[in-house]
């Protein structure tokens, strides 16, 4: 199991990279194995601001469909368009080809809050 450790993660799988003030978004490795083959995903519009925690967009494999929450406040600032043609690309490198959006954050302390490479590894075991 891939799970970089200049990251932070959530409970619910996602991982983020902050550059400055635009972070970087997708899920990682375990959540892309658990849900299998990915198959399509539905994502937000460049300008779209969401909330801490807020659906931002979902992703369906052929096991099940899966909402994808933002780990940070912010406004959608690119989104991963190639993932529309080309799902499996999370599958097969979900820390960079398989990016899923890039946000201005809101607040930069919603960061901190996130989860450890030490702790997303205790949490999934």
């Amino acid at each position: 199991m891939d799970i970089p450790s200049n990251l932070k993660y959530t409970n619910e799988h996602e991982w983020i990279k902050v550059e400055n003030d635009i972070a970087t978004v997708g899920i990682t490795d375990f959540a892309q194995s658990e849900l299998g083959d990915i198959v399509f995903l539905e994502l937000p519009n460049v300008g779209d601001v969401f909330d801490k925690n807020d659906v931002f967009g979902t992703v369906e494999s052929v096991k099940t469909l899966a909402d994808l929450y933002l780990p940070v406040s912010g406004k959608i600032v690119d989104v991963n368009n190639s993932l529309e043609d080309v799902p499996e690309s999370i599958n097969e490198d979900p820390y960079d080809k398989g990016w899923i959006v890039k946000i201005q954050l809101k607040d930069s302390k919603e960061v901190e809050l996130l989860l450890s490479y030490n702790d997303y590894k205790k949490l999934i075991g």
